[in-house]
């Protein structure tokens, strides 16, 4: 074996895309940098296969950078519910604000212009102007760190200053003075994504196999080294699912920054506090004990139910606040643990509507 050197490791990665990388994603079919930063954004930390439909969706209702920066901070965040780390639907908003009014609405391909919007870093900045305008500019995302780290037989936590820096230099040293970025870049994620992969990762099929180095010392289980380990902390929180007797359901507005950020939730108290906004109504029960998983601690939720005794009028809708119907409760933009829980009583409803006389109905 031999270490890869600039061109032949560039022309390897080139030519294995061109035949065996993906071609038939849906922001692969253009050169619009807002359309690539989109999918940029909406791939980070989240599969493929759950972006396309969102990203198909998303772009049906915001074709371009001015339909998106126009549209109202509900709107956005109703058509990303679901995809999780919320910052980047806040970023990607004011993102779009940004070029509106300081680019004219046109989407830049400079790739330090791009660094200059909000959400944006280094390495998508330079994935977003390679594959619009063929920028010369190396990426480095999860995929192409583990690519690296086990071609080169990199030590260390990639997600380490000491070690990401390494990994930088690297990856700028390796790109060549000509060469299809787009494909090279499209290359680099698709080995990551489809060959070089944190189990199973299929070596025999990787145009890099004989420069391999963690390959070559039968390290690959073992390379990228694994982020240490810590026990994420557990906290614990009560969600209040509140209906009157029409069957609506109170939502309150998140606050701009924090978990669920922009997004309309369940109202949410400590354990052990009372029903917010002084309510007193009946039926007081645990609707459902559910736990969900954040990057730095779990959150433990108890889901408590309270019906109105009386219509909602009981409660008043300051700014925030908000009655919503089954209807509405569709189309508004939630965090996926509370579009179960309404979905589960949306459900339960139905079952005991359906359970009533014809006559009580």
């Amino acid at each position: 074996m031999k270490p890869a050197t600039e061109q032949e490791f560039a022309q390897a990665v080139v030519a294995w895309q061109r035949t065996h990388g993906r071609h038939d994603l849906p922001w692969q079919a253009t050169r619009d940098p807002y359309r690539i930063w989109v999918s940029e954004i909406m791939l980070q930390q989240t599969q493929v296969s759950t972006v396309i439909p969102y990203y198909q969706r998303f772009m049906a209702r915001f074709p371009d950078v001015t339909a998106l920066a126009d549209a109202s901070d509900d709107e956005v965040m109703q058509h990303w519910a679901g995809l999780g780390y919320y910052s980047r639907a806040r970023n990607l908003h004011a993102a779009a604000q940004d070029v509106r009014d300081r680019f004219d609405g046109r989407f830049p391909t400079d790739p330090a212009d791009l660094e200059s919007l909000r959400g944006i870093g280094r390495s998508t900045a330079a994935a977003i102007a390679a594959f619009s305008a063929n920028a010369r500019a190396a990426i480095l995302d999860g995929n192409v760190k583990r690519v690296l780290s086990r071609v080169f037989a990199i030590d260390g936590f990639p997600g380490s200053a000491p070690v990401e820096r390494q990994m930088w230099a690297l990856a700028e040293s390796l790109l060549p003075e000509a060469v299809d970025m787009p494909a090279y870049t499209q290359g680099l994620m698709d080995l990551g994504a489809t060959l070089c992969t944190p189990k199973r990762p299929r070596c025999n099929d990787c145009p890099l196999q004989t420069r391999c180095e963690a390959l070559r010392l039968n390290r690959v289980a073992e390379l990228p080294v694994a982020r240490p380990r810590k026990t994420p902390p557990r906290r614990a929180a009560v969600l209040w699912l509140i209906v009157d007797t029409s069957g609506r359901v109170l939502l309150e507005k998140r606050p701009p920054v924090g978990i669920w950020g922009g997004l309309w939730s369940l109202p949410q108290t400590e354990p052990g506090q009372a029903a917010p906004y002084g309510i007193d109504g009946k039926g007081l029960e645990r609707f459902a004990m559910i736990e969900h998983a954040f990057t730095h601690f779990t959150l433990e939720i108890d889901v408590q139910r309270v019906e109105l005794a009386r219509c909602a009028s009981q409660v008043t809708e300051p700014d925030g606040l908000r009655w919503f119907d089954e209807l509405e409760l569709a189309g508004a933009g939630v965090p996926k643990p509370v579009r179960t829980v309404l979905e589960s009583h949306l459900a339960q409803r139905r079952a005991e509507d359906a359970a009533l006389p014809r006559a009580a109905r």
